[in-house]
């Protein structure tokens, strides 16, 4: 993969929230967004289905996830690195 091909990858940094599956953990990613019309900051989050090849996340880790190539139906990220083990 070229510099260019990984440069224009999402990425997002959130928490594992479900390792029930295999090689899937659900990670919750939360943003912080100004309402339309009253400009307060809110918290927003959504959940994403990633791929754990080497199943190393565990509930309440601290992910980095990359979007990579369709693996299932709802599954297009893949987990890149843990960036903190949940206590």
């Amino acid at each position: 993969m070229t510099a260019e091909r990984r440069s224009i990858q999402k990425r997002r940094i959130g928490i594992v929230v479900s390792d029930k599956m295999e090689k899937t953990v659900v990670v919750r990613v939360t943003r912080r967004a100004p309402h339309p019309l009253y400009k307060k900051v809110l918290r927003r989050h959504r959940k994403y289905m990633a791929h754990d090849e080497r199943e190393v996340c565990k509930m309440g880790d601290t992910v980095e996830i990359v979007e990579c190539r369709p693996i299932s139906r709802r599954k297009s990220w893949r987990v890149r690195k843990v960036l903190a083990h949940a206590n």
